[in-house]
């Protein structure tokens, strides 16, 4: 089992629509005998010290898991974003020099995340971006908390909230990572619950029922 890091906090954004699942909570939808955010705190525990949850709304719905409940510090639905930079400012609160931010519908992540990602990160200004089956993975990533002003900023001024038009301002690392073993079948470690066959895919996966 690998040693926690302190040198990051890890923070999971749930706070997405949800829009193509009928709304609610995606990330509490059952998968096995757990939740999703239930796969991904596992997952996470192990890997560092400071874990938070970024979400809107009544922060009771998440109290069985224990951990704090960042608010997006920014009106309206400003996307991920919102959450990245909820997390960069709560881990400015802990002395951290970085966050790891993760989405809350990806419930394969892999146990070596933070270990890999640290290695691609550089200082103060660097990104370290996870990347799978040559696609990047920009809400999978360690951030600077150095660049929580520049970030602020650019959601202030800019009209594009896309990560990725944030990103392309700043320097990126990818870190590629190798599919996982879930049941049977060998998976992209990011595989994303966006759809109710996603999830029906994610269940048939964990029961070992694909090749």
């Amino acid at each position: 089992m690998s040693r926690p890091s302190t040198l990051a906090a890890g923070v999971i954004l749930c706070g997405g629509r949800s829009s193509r699942m009928g709304g609610g909570d995606k990330t509490l939808l059952r998968l096995g005998d757990a939740t999703l955010l239930d796969h991904i705190v596992a997952r996470l525990r192990t890997q560092l010290t400071h874990l938070a949850v970024n979400a809107n709304g009544d922060p009771q719905r998440f109290a069985a898991f224990g951990l704090p409940v960042l608010a997006d510090t920014r009106g309206g639905f400003a996307g991920p974003l919102a959450g990245v930079l909820a997390a960069l400012d709560w881990a400015a609160t802990l002395g951290c020099g970085h966050v790891l931010t993760v989405p809350g519908d990806a419930p394969f992540i892999p146990a070596t995340l933070v270990a890999r990602l640290a290695e691609g990160a550089d200082a103060d200004h660097v990104v370290a971006v996870a990347a799978s089956a040559g696609r990047r993975h920009p809400v999978a990533a360690l951030w600077p908390v150095a660049m929580a002003g520049d970030l602020a900023a650019f959601l202030d001024d800019q009209p594009s909230r896309r990560v990725n038009d944030f990103l392309a301002l700043h320097p990126v690392r990818e870190v590629a990572f190798d599919p996982v073993r879930v049941g049977a079948a060998e998976i992209d470690p990011f595989f994303n619950i966006n759809s109710s066959d996603d999830l029906a895919e994610a269940r048939r996966m964990i029961e070992g029922q694909l090749p």
